[in-house]
């Protein structure tokens, strides 16, 4: 087959790496927002921290420049025979986003069961097994492995033969390991080892135990009725023993876990007050830094175009300094061009919400789409959600997420359009008031808010009480 040659005209349509950058700094909140730029500086010594206003006093200053000057030796970043380029690295997608995995000081699960197996009398290969089977732990803590798999696993990657037996005899040792409940192989029999280490005569613990072991299907559905018909108790009596079942940990292994979590500060990203019926926005000063260009890397450049340029290390040099000079200028104008952005946005969102930022009602709230902000902004659906992505604003009744503020629409039987959020609210305060003993269904929660002009239906209910995870109403029975 012949080679041809064709002439082809499309369009096509590009970011420039001045659009990626700020289209990153954009989505990056406050709190991370210092760390982005002191990684700039480190990568740029032609960026620099301080405002313009500091270039008065330089002007002063000329014998420091010189000297600062003779201590930066620029053959220190080059090489004659290694090109500039040839020293980076660039093995990432442009929109690829950078995510931070925060490390943890703190003793791991594992570890701190393993010390606590020094401490037991096991003997021959029960260390071995022991560890095995902690290895095996989910970590909520349950053993989730079949014990048959567990006897393949020693015999194949350790190398020696135990039976199943041998096996469960170790599994003892390990459910009297802290927290309680550990290794457990259900949450039947999780529920019981906790519920057997707080034995002490006391009838309450006795009928919880004996509810665990003999009615725990009933208990799970709430059948309270056959259950203190079948132990012959009293209201009373019941709501003692169900109560004592529920302080019980369903995951023991989580409990350790969370204390090692690594938790999030909220810095908030703007200042909205109302004072005297009039709102006020402003922007947090973290994300207003003080940047310039290093006036050393322009006296470089200027000297370095205004000499000879004739050897290829001269000529490498120039083009070092341009690129840091061009790169500091380009991230000096995207933070500027962000904190813009940012306070256009958020001020659109301020008036549309207006009610709500006044009166801090809930009810207040109108529906609102991304669409209907990026119109107002005039900005694409995609910088908007840039925006309020990982954003944050502090009011007069407390810090809120941007995306709090953004939900669907539903029509009353005026026809009148109000947020979904407003019917989630009216549902959560009917399920909080409702009788814990007999708790209202979803036909019942719908006919409640039909009578207050809610168009919705029984399906929409269970929809909106499962995005606020809240359970059925057999669930959330009580006595």
């Amino acid at each position: 087959m012949a080679l041809k040659q064709h002439l082809i005209q499309k369009l096509e349509q590009k970011l420039s790496p001045q659009q990626i950058q700020l289209m990153k700094l954009l989505q990056v909140p406050t709190i991370e927002l210092d760390q982005r730029i002191k990684q700039e500086i480190e990568e740029n010594p032609a960026l620099e921290e301080g405002g313009e206003k500091d270039d008065e006093f330089d002007n002063n200053d000329d014998d420091e420049i010189e000297e600062d000057e003779e201590e930066f030796d620029l053959s220190d970043y080059l090489d004659d025979d290694l090109a500039d380029y040839k020293t980076q690295s660039n093995n990432h997608a442009k929109d690829e986003e950078e995510r931070i995995i925060p490390l943890s000081g703190e003793q791991s699960f594992r570890e701190k069961l393993m010390e606590q197996i020094q401490l037991l009398p096991l003997i021959n290969n029960q260390y071995i097994i022991a560890d095995t089977l902690i290895g095996n732990l989910d970590e909520s803590g349950y053993l989730n492995r079949d014990i048959e798999a567990i006897v393949d696993d020693l015999a194949f990657s350790v190398g020696i033969t135990v039976t199943e037996d041998e096996i469960l005899e170790t599994l003892e040792f390990i459910h009297e390991l802290d927290p309680a409940g550990v290794g457990a192989r259900d949450l039947q029999e999780c529920l019981i080892l906790q519920i057997n280490r707080k034995q002490d005569g006391k009838v309450f613990r006795k009928n919880a135990k004996i509810i665990l072991e003999k009615y725990f299907e009933e208990f799970t559905k709430k059948h309270f009725d056959k259950i203190a018909k079948k132990l012959d108790l009293n209201e009373e009596e019941l709501k003692l023993a169900i109560d004592e079942i529920l302080k019980l940990n369903p995951k023991p292994g989580g409990s350790t876990r969370d204390s090692a979590q690594n938790f999030q500060q909220i810095i908030p990203d703007f200042l909205l007050f109302e004072i005297d019926g009039k709102l006020e926005l402003s922007l947090n000063e973290r994300n207003a830094p003080d940047l310039k260009v290093s006036k050393e890397y322009a006296t470089m450049l200027r000297n370095y175009s205004e000499g000879a340029r004739t050897s290829k290390s001269d000529k490498e040099a120039m083009t070092f300094v341009k690129q840091k000079l061009d790169s500091a200028k380009w991230f000096i104008d995207a933070i500027k061009q962000r904190q813009t952005t940012l306070l256009l946005t958020m001020n659109a969102i301020m008036e549309y919400q207006r009610e709500f930022f006044i009166t801090g009602e809930e009810i207040m709230l109108r529906p609102m789409i991304l669409k209907d902000i990026a119109d107002i902004v005039q900005m694409d659906i995609s910088t908007v959600s840039r925006v309020a992505n990982s954003k944050y604003v502090q009011t007069n009744y407390g810090i809120y997420s941007l995306k709090y503020f953004f939900s669907e629409s539903l029509s009353t039987d005026s026809g009148e359009e109000v947020s979904t959020r407003e019917v989630k609210k009216i549902l959560t305060d009917a399920i909080e008031a409702e009788d814990k003993r007999r708790p209202l269904p979803d036909e019942k929660l719908m006919s409640l808010l039909n009578e207050k002009g809610y168009n919705i239906a029984r399906r929409t209910v269970a929809k909106y009480r499962e995005q606020l995870n809240i359970p059925v109403a057999r669930l959330r029975k009580e006595l």
